[in-house]
């Protein structure tokens, strides 16, 4: 009888049942709880992290302790993937934002199952395609949008439809970790945010961004 969790994780969604039951047999389960950093950029590379429950943050710093937040995930995602491709170190650090259990899949492990049936390699490679190209978008964003661009492309990315049917953000995001998500500075995150509030597009409450109208092509 297939996992049902490891079913709902994109990188093991196109695998079949055989293969989603090898995979289970190696996963352990581990909880942590908010604000915890489980993985830190520049550590050895030695697993790959299936959420289970809660959230996490993915952000790269700098020796000053400036952060840009690359990525926010939830249950269903994963982190930590280029572990089962090479030896290279943790290219970004990741810390929960409340408490989440992951099942922890060990490099060495994963290997063994290639190497017994490496049929499975196929769909996980195109999972790991898609998030390649999706990071080759986030890069472009930050090179080619302005703040408020690159501001107006988050919101959107991060909402989800409400039972109201409006688009909300479902992240209490202050103002800081917004500005942290799209290499901006807070102040300016704060004036866009007020302009938008005034203009009626977006509305905020207790920090939850919820998207009235759609949001203008340019500020």
């Amino acid at each position: 009888m297939e996992n049902p969790r490891l079913h709902q994780v994109a990188l093991f969604s196109g695998l079949d049942e055989a293969a989603l039951n090898l995979i289970a047999q190696r996963v352990v389960n581990r909880t942590f709880p908010a604000n915890t950093i489980v993985i830190h950029e520049g550590d050895e590379a030695l697993s790959l992290y299936l959420i289970v429950s809660g959230a996490v943050k993915v952000f790269l710093s700098d020796d000053n302790g400036k952060q840009i937040v690359v990525n926010s995930q939830r249950e269903g995602e994963y982190f930590g993937e280029l572990a089962l491709l090479d030896d290279a170190p943790r290219s970004a650090s990741v810390m929960t934002t409340e408490q989440s259990t992951f099942m922890v899949l060990n490099k060495h492990d994963f290997d063994r199952i290639l190497q017994e049936h490496p049929a499975i390699a196929l769909p996980i490679m195109r999972q790991l395609a898609s998030r390649v190209r999706l990071l080759s978008e986030n890069v472009k964003s930050l090179a080619l949008l302005d703040v408020y661009g690159r501001l107006a492309r988050t919101l959107l990315m991060l909402a989800e439809p409400g039972e109201d049917g409006r688009l909300a953000v479902r992240e209490k995001l202050t103002q800081q970790e917004l500005a942290n998500r799209i290499g901006a500075s807070r102040e300016m995150v704060a004036r866009i945010l007020k302009d938008l509030t005034t203009g009626g597009y977006i509305s905020i409450d207790k920090r939850r961004i919820t998207i009235n109208d759609r949001l203008p092509a340019a500020y």
